[in-house]
């Protein structure tokens, strides 16, 4: 089976296709003007030549695959020409339509597309040498210029046009410069302020250009009112001038060269990268204006279709090379404010700038291909547009999350924080971001379905109907998750501290609520819960049948529940610990064997910290019983060793007054429940009388507290002359002693201990 395609007009319709593409690039890149692209002047068609052996199935995919908008199919079977088959035809509204998922009728249309690509290059290169006719068919085409042909020539009345619509912009530039200055200066480092500052500067920026463009109007109307060449140079040149312009102005407001304060795209290397994106911003137009000129004055289609090729490659050279040099700051970006990237960021970090130099080459092939189509301004449209919206929707999602987290800062600075606020941030943001990225996926699907699978207006619509219910769903469940998520961050406790802490340090109380010591708890159940009813909606919605599903992890839930007896009674006793609200993170606790500090608790388990730093990991199924060593107050006993000739009552006088100036101290007054005070003697021995001191304090600064009483009690009792106990022993011998009784003596009085001081 043979494939004849006849293109003897191809040539000079590539060059009005890939003239409209390179225009429609880079005005959509300004967003504000579009040059549409040039329509068809001619129809081909298509000679498809048969054996007669194929099967009616081949023959309607080939149809379908080379049948285009306009496009005539003619069928041959053994060199008789027979007219086309239904398929081809445009199906009547109670047709059946062709299926999408036609994978058959995609790969024919992407072989189809690669062998046009081929050609185009091929046809572009061999066209470039007659770009060298260009300066000649300008001059001849000048000379044909209807205005100028009286008074000032036509070159001169352009020029003059220029030289005016820049001394108007500049002197509306000067005059509103001071005002513009006060309000380009950002009231705050916030996202808010800088977001502002640089609208403020961009807004400026449009308005110069606008009225640039409104005095090259106006003056060309009056100058130059024949639609003659020169007409055409200066609405062309002008409009370029205004994209680049437009360009130059979006690259002020992100990178904001010379202003780091109000710079709200933060990238490493800023000013580097602006100017690159100004030398693109240059490049651009004047490649799209010299190739709408050389179509004009082309004496052929092949200098402009030279020009196409060239330009276009040199162009996404440039790209290439620009996202190259960018990567390693884009990742930085990427990384900003994630002190902890996940495994996800740090994907999309290291591809990200691959991932646009793909689609340049992938849309650059289009380009050349586009010039052997008969649609091919359909196709260079496509490209322009994917090229813009590749670029555009990350920065509108990463811009609309930061102004969201700025907003959502200053309320949390004003209001305060609690977790209920930070889960609906993140939940905003979360909708807000996922908005963007669905309608971005909206409009490339939209462009291009109808081109890679011939899908009309209405099937498409009806195939987004059918999707809607899906898509709702599983974008409902995700701000679901999120929403959870953030939510049990709240609650989950920050133990920041790494290694031991510093027990000397008075520190606040750092238990949390019982809500707090549940809710991480249940955590893991409740996005599990979420996350499976949510795939179990969106399948159900796909057609998927979820019964036996639902059966098989029932019956999996079962079995489980049988054969793992320890993990169940270690869960259902955790839930009794739990409601019983026995512990919370950050509680010191007792089992029995082992003790230590409550660091994490899951659904069968409980972490403790001990003192020397061990973690021990304890099942709830084998904690017989539990003592918490820090719930509500705690009092603490301690003993002290008088001396026999101390006044216990100058004792007790001092003991009160270092306990009611220990209650006065602003720093560890707060954590006393009940002062210092002396409960009595406890015990006379043959060396000492032991005195009993106690207080009541917050438990987790018992210890602390305790070390304090003991150090202002011992400098106390030193100032009001109270004795401690002594062990020293004192040998009383006779007057005929002798040196050596003595030293016996010396040598019995052991060394003094910390609280007692050696005996004189």
């Amino acid at each position: 089976m043979n494939v004849v395609v006849s293109a003897a007009s191809v040539p000079r319709r590539s060059v009005a296709r890939l003239a409209a593409f390179a225009g429609c690039l880079v005005l959509a890149l300004a967003a504000m003007i579009s040059v549409p692209p040039a329509k068809a002047q001619s129809q081909s068609s298509v000679v498809l030549n048969l054996r007669g052996d194929e099967t009616p199935e081949t023959i309607r995919k080939m149809v379908d695959a080379l049948s285009a908008p306009g496009r005539q199919v003619e069928i041959r079977v053994g060199g008789v020409a027979t007219p086309a088959p239904a398929a081809a035809a445009a199906p009547k509204p109670d047709a059946p339509k062709p299926s999408m998922a036609d994978e058959d009728g995609i790969q024919v249309q992407i072989n189809a597309l690669i062998d046009q690509f081929v050609e185009g290059l091929d046809q572009g290169g061999t066209a470039i040498p007659s770009i060298v006719q260009l300066p000649a068919d300008w001059e001849q085409a000048w000379q044909r210029n209807l205005n100028g042909r009286s008074g000032l020539s036509a070159g001169w009345r352009t020029l003059g046009i220029l030289c005016l619509a820049l001394a108007i912009a500049f002197a509306f530039r000067l005059a509103g410069e001071r005002w513009f200055a006060r309000r380009r200066q950002p009231r705050g480092p916030e996202f808010t302020p800088r977001l502002i500052a640089s609208g403020w500067g961009l807004l400026q920026d449009v308005l110069t250009i606008l009225v640039a463009l409104i005095a090259v109007r106006v003056a060309r109307n009056a100058w130059l009112p024949e639609n003659d060449l020169a007409m055409f140079a200066l609405t062309t040149g002008a409009n370029g001038a205004a994209i680049g312009a437009l360009y130059i102005a979006t690259g002020r407001f992100l990178l904001a060269p010379g202003a780091p304060e109000r710079r709200i795209m933060p990238l490493p290397r800023a000013e580097r990268h602006y100017r690159a994106l100004a030398i693109y911003a240059v490049a651009t137009p004047l490649a799209v204006i010299s190739i709408l000129l050389a179509h004009r004055v082309g004496s052929g289609p092949l200098p402009a279709t030279g020009l196409i090729v060239l330009s276009s490659t040199a162009l996404t050279l440039f790209k290439l090379w620009f996202f190259n040099d960018v990567r390693r700051d884009l990742a930085a970006l990427i990384f900003a404010g994630s002190a902890h990237p996940g495994a996800m960021r740090r994907l999309i970090a290291g591809g990200s700038a691959w991932f646009y130099m793909g689609v340049m080459v992938i849309l650059w092939m289009v380009t050349c291909a586009a010039a052997m189509m008969r649609n091919g301004g359909r196709w260079a449209e496509a490209a322009a547009l994917t090229e813009v919206a590749i670029v555009v929707i990350p920065i509108l999602v990463v811009g609309v999350a930061s102004l969201l987290n700025c907003h959502a800062s200053r309320r949390e600075a004003i209001e305060g924080a609690t977790p209920l606020t930070l889960a609906g941030g993140a939940a905003l943001r979360a909708a807000a971001v996922g908005v963007i990225w669905a309608a971005g996926f909206f409009v490339l699907s939209r462009i291009w379905a109808g081109l890679l699978l011939g899908v009309t207006s209405s099937q498409f619509a009806m195939v987004m109907r059918q999707t809607a219910g899906v898509a709702v769903f599983a974008f409902a469940g995700w701000v679901a998750l999120v929403f959870l998520h953030a939510f049990f961050d709240g609650y989950t406790p920050k133990r920041a501290t790494i290694g031991p802490a510093d027990e000397d340090a008075a520190h606040e109380a750092s238990v949390p609520t019982r809500l707090a010591t549940v809710l991480p708890v249940l955590r893991g159940v409740v996005l599990g819960a979420v996350l499976g009813l949510t795939i179990l909606i969106v399948l159900s919605r796909l057609g998927v049948d979820i019964g036996p599903l639902l059966a098989g992890f029932g019956i999996l839930g079962l079995a489980l529940s049988f054969g793992s007896q320890a993990l169940v009674r270690d869960i259902v006793s955790g839930l009794f610990f739990m409601i019983e609200d026995a512990f919370r993170v950050g509680e010191y606790v007792d089992t029995g064997r082992l003790k230590g500090t409550v660091e994490k608790i899951s659904l069968r388990s409980m972490q403790l910290r001990h003192q020397s730093g061990q973690i021990h990991t304890v099942p709830f199924g084998q904690v017989q019983s539990l003592t918490n060593a820090s719930r509500d107050w705690a009092t603490v006993k301690f003993n002290v060793r008088l001396d026999h000739s101390a006044d216990i009552e100058q004792a007790r006088k001092a003991i009160k007054k270092t306990g009611i100036a220990l209650m006065e101290d602003p720093e560890f007054g707060p954590h006393f429940i009940a002062p210092l005070k002396m409960q009595g003697v406890a015990d006379i021995t043959d060396q000492a009388i032991v005195v009993r001191l106690k207080f009541t304090g917050k438990p987790n600064q018992a210890s602390m507290l305790q070390r304090e009483s003991l150090k202002r009690v011992y400098r106390a009792f030193n100032e009001a002359r109270v004795p401690f106990a002594s062990n020293a022993v004192t040998v009383r011998g006779g007057e005929g002693g002798t040196q050596n009784q003595a030293a016996a003596a010396i040598s019995a009085v052991p060394p003094p201990t910390p609280l007692a001081p050696a005996a004189g």
